[in-house]
């Protein structure tokens, strides 16, 4: 595809991202997918690791086709190796799920997303995606201002809740 086509259709998609509303509850599930929120305790205090987005930079959590073969979970957790060099314990259990609109060429269609958390236990310098994304270590704030996507900054809220109730026992 030639450059200034391909970076027409590429504009167009992020401004139909932008603008359209989250898939409606009853709207069929094309694909699921397993994410993950990689995180670490400092000083009594959960930091949340970010990691760029291949084409637009924005800041997410790892997320991506459940592998073949793996446990939602344990692909949540090839995940965080892969996109943001990080491995750790993975939850069975996922905190949430949101639903958002992929797309893949021409084709849209909606995607549902089981995010399970990773405490993190121990950070590459290189990792497979080292040259295509940034990470970012953040606080709970600073996590929920940086995602886009208000349905998943609740999802951390609640998680990070979970932990702060769970250090409180």
């Amino acid at each position: 595809m030639d450059m200034i086509p391909r970076m027409l259709v590429e504009s167009a998609i992020a401004l139909l991202e932008r603008i359209t509303p989250p898939p409606p509850a009853h709207a069929p599930v094309a694909e699921r997918q397993s994410g993950v929120i990689p995180y670490a305790i400092v000083e009594q205090t959960p930091v949340f690791l970010l990691v760029t987005s291949r084409q637009r930079g924005h800041w997410i959590f790892p997320k991506g086709k459940i592998g073949e073969g793996l446990t939602p979970a344990q692909s949540a957790a090839r995940e965080a190796h892969e996109e943001a060099g990080v491995e750790g314990v993975i939850a069975e259990a996922p905190v949430g799920a949101y639903r958002a609109w992929k797309t893949r060429g021409m084709r849209r269609f909606v995607i549902e997303v089981d995010m399970y958390p990773l405490r993190v236990e121990r950070q590459h310098e290189a990792w497979r995606e080292t040259s295509q994304r940034y990470r970012h270590w953040v606080t709970l704030a600073e996590a929920t201002r940086l995602v886009t996507d208000k349905r998943i900054a609740a999802l951390v809220r609640t998680f990070a809740r979970s932990l702060r109730d769970a250090e409180g026992s």
